[in-house]
């Protein structure tokens, strides 16, 4: 989706079109901001108009997964305890995202307090593949994929302790990094495991999720796990290539029973 000439309202109404037409049949996107998302993306449109930028998301739309505060609008966790629970504070990534320029666009479905590969959940129901809605998305950030890969948002913030960026990443055909423990907050989030979460950023291009990623890493003295580690400046050097990299590759197990078709393309 090259829609790098249109404004930032054009973009995101783009992604309302995107909702009208994917939401009813993968169930992805739990809850829109449509006056927040305008607001932001008009005043994303001013500044540029002024010839300012807001900051490295100036007027992208992203959608935050469900267990991920965020303030005024409705945070359910996935949980129907949760159903009506309103935060008055962002999530430390939230807030960064905001900082950023970034135009949230809604909230993200997911398995029931993040604990799980289908993303269902008593508040919204299963969400859906794609590419095949008859089967499921991955998980636990299951909806954050699917709202990648339809275009309902251009990125999306997903949260991984055992898999649950990496495994809808894969199912939906997107790009998702599960971040260093430690370098990216979990200050606002529901919490699964705190020696295992992370908050990770979900694209369609590595570019995307570099880009996402470098909003999001960062120390926050309110969370106990984070790192003060300083980060480096890599967004210069990603079209540098990968000469030097040594890269693993299983020999067993992992291709045992695996879809030639899945073989293939790892290879």
């Amino acid at each position: 989706m090259n829609n790098q000439h249109l404004s930032s309202l054009q973009r995101l109404e783009q992604c309302f079109d995107a909702i009208e037409a994917w939401n009813p049949l993968v169930n992805a996107m739990m809850i829109v901001d449509t006056e927040g998302a305008r607001r932001a993306a008009q005043a994303a449109d001013n500044a540029a108009a002024q010839g300012r930028s807001l900051g490295l998301l100036h007027g992208i739309p992203i959608a935050v997964k469900d267990n991920l505060d965020t303030a005024g609008l409705r945070t359910t966790y996935g949980s129907g305890f949760f159903k009506n629970h309103v935060p008055t504070k962002d999530a430390t990534v939230v807030m960064r995202l905001r900082q950023a320029g970034a135009v949230i666009v809604g909230k993200a479905s997911l398995h029931e307090f993040a604990f799980g590969v289908r993303s269902n959940n008593p508040v919204s129901g299963q969400c859906r593949n794609p590419w095949d809605i008859t089967r499921i998305p991955g998980g636990s950030s299951g909806g954050s994929g699917v709202i990648v890969a339809t275009g309902m948002s251009q990125m999306a913030l997903g949260t991984d302790t055992g898999g649950s960026v990496r495994i809808p990443a894969a199912l939906n055909g997107i790009t998702g990094l599960r971040t260093t423990l430690g370098r990216v907050p979990n200050t606002g989030c529901m919490p699964v495991s705190e020696t295992h979460d992370t908050v990770g950023p979900m694209a369609r291009t590595a570019n995307e999720a570099a880009q996402l990623f470098a909003v999001l890493a960062g120390f926050d003295p309110e969370d106990p796990i984070s790192e003060s580690v300083a980060l480096e400046q890599f967004l210069p050097s990603l079209r540098q290539g990968i000469k030097g990299i040594k890269i693993g590759v299983p020999t067993n197990h992992y291709f045992e029973g695996l879809d030639p078709c899945v073989a293939k393309a790892m290879e």
